[in-house]
């Protein structure tokens, strides 16, 4: 668990956040056709903030999974050369 004290992690998983919280929105404003004034924002922020939660949740669960530093599940394979 010492993946929840490093800043680099909470800022992969803010970043993964803000994405999916956007590509949520993006989705709905899509799918439900309408015009953009006669959109139910507040449902649109519940689902995108609902989709921004589940994804902090999976960065919490994958961390140290792969890379110790991240919140993904995908080891980094490049090879660091000095």
């Amino acid at each position: 668990m010492s993946f929840l004290t490093k800043s680099i992690f909470w800022i992969d998983a803010l970043e993964r956040m803000v994405k999916t919280f956007a590509q949520a929105a993006v989705a709905i404003l899509t799918a439900s056709a309408v015009g953009l004034l006669t959109v139910d924002y507040v449902q649109l922020l519940s689902v995108a903030g609902l989709a921004a939660v589940v994804s902090l949740l999976t960065s919490i669960a994958s961390g140290g999974t792969g890379s110790s530093d991240s919140a993904s599940l995908v080891v980094d394979t490049k090879v660091k050369k000095k």
